[in-house]
């Protein structure tokens, strides 16, 4: 995988080199910055001020899969294009978080804050300094610590870690367990190797439990070779730091996330360089599937069309199949707003079983629910259904 390779493996310092090229995209449009995105619902992009549709650098749309009342944070905002989007979304209820590291970006999208919340007639923006693989760390309260605790040795730079450390737990940047959906746009890439599973485990961090991260970025179908990753330019430029396709989806399954969805893919590469194809893909993930697993004599129907499917938790479900699920996982997959409810039918039991006397449930046991438990050992009621609902002219028998 090419993001487990050392930093010191690169003969240049990443993060150096995204900054400057962002820098210089903040003064100026830069074309290549990442690949052309077509299909923004045109109507959310006409109050938007013209300098920040210009200097937006993203490979999809993750925006259109957000929902009114939200509260979103976009890693690596920005001019605050996608932002300023989802706060016309979200609405005045919802809330849109921005993080940039680049003062220069952050600048250009604060720079709108006052005239776009009155177009808008409401306040529900703000753009905050940090890093995405460090969500906790406030990188302004960290700028004002040290120009009143300047580092002139090496001694003290004990005491500066000490204070980060202080921050992330008393003072941090994005709060554990807040926010309902984590969006990014051709952002993840940019991330040093060494610093992606980390950046991972903090989108999982943010979210709350049920949340989301929707996630465009730019992948490759095989590993980068050695001469695009040894250039600054590809790095910064949304191609070295590709992830394979395939290893993309899997930091999500690595970090605990569920339900992980191609939502998007380009079908002809952005680009191909040495023969390795890079495209755009969009991608939705789930928060939720830990907790203690209680037998509540449920179970679920899968659809089909396959003849059976796997979750990420292991378990198999048959087609047309009554399965035995535990009171987590059947709330997992009937869920709404969640990734599995179209493809399933949930088999509620007739009568309730109350959670203090629930008893554990063995998920590493795929087995088929009598119908007697979910109807209840004792029923034996007979119903005569006598009604125009049923094999009346009008019905469909």
């Amino acid at each position: 995988m090419t993001d487990t390779l050392s930093s010191n493996t690169l003969p240049y310092d990443v993060e150096q080199a995204v900054r400057e090229r962002y820098e210089a995209g903040a003064q100026q449009p830069q074309a290549s910055l990442c690949c052309p995105t077509d299909g923004y619902d045109q109507s959310y992009l006409e109050i938007l001020p013209q300098e920040i549709i210009e200097k937006d650098y993203g490979c999809g749309d993750p925006t259109r899969y957000v929902n009114p009342g939200e509260t979103v944070v976009d890693l690596g905002s920005g001019a605050g294009k996608n932002c300023y989007i989802l706060a016309q979304k979200v609405g005045a209820t919802g809330k849109i978080i921005g993080v940039d590291m680049n003062d220069e970006m952050l600048g250009l999208s604060r720079k709108y804050l006052a005239s776009m919340s009155e177009k808008l007639g409401y306040e529900n923006v703000a753009f905050v300094k940090g890093k995405i693989q460090d969500l906790a760390l406030d990188l302004d309260l960290v700028q004002q610590w040290l120009e009143q605790h300047p580092i002139q040795s090496v001694g003290q730079i004990p005491a500066f870690e000490s204070e980060c450390d202080r921050l992330r737990q008393s003072q941090p940047l994005i709060s554990t367990d807040s926010v309902d959906v984590v969006i990014s746009n051709c952002v993840l890439n940019l991330v040093r190797p060494q610093d992606k599973k980390q950046l991972f485990q903090e989108i999982f961090r943010v979210l709350k439990r049920g949340g989301r991260a929707v996630i465009s970025d730019i992948v490759c179908d095989e590993a980068p070779t050695d001469k695009i990753l040894n250039d600054p330019e590809l790095w910064s430029g949304c191609i070295a730091g590709a992830f394979r396709e395939n290893e993309f989806l899997e930091m999500f399954e690595q970090a605990g996330f569920y339900g992980v969805e191609i939502l998007a893919r380009q079908t002809e590469p952005w680009q191909v360089i040495d023969g390795v194809e890079f495209r755009s893909l969009t991608v939705q993930a789930f928060k939720g599937k830990e907790g203690e697993c209680l037998e509540r004599n449920q179970a679920v129907i899968y659809r089909g069309p396959w003849k059976s499917v796997q979750d990420d938790d292991g378990h198999i479900l048959y087609r047309g199949e009554r399965m035995a699920v535990c009171d987590k996982t059947f709330h997992i997959y009937t869920n709404q707003n969640g990734a599995y409810h179209s493809d399933i039918i949930p088999v509620p039991p007739r009568d309730s079983v109350p959670f203090d006397s629930a008893i554990p449930f063995n998920c590493s046991d795929d087995s088929i629910r009598d119908p007697r438990i979910t109807k209840g050992v004792n029923y034996r009621d007979t119903i005569d259904q006598q009604s125009d609902d049923c094999c009346s002219p009008q019905s469909c028998c």
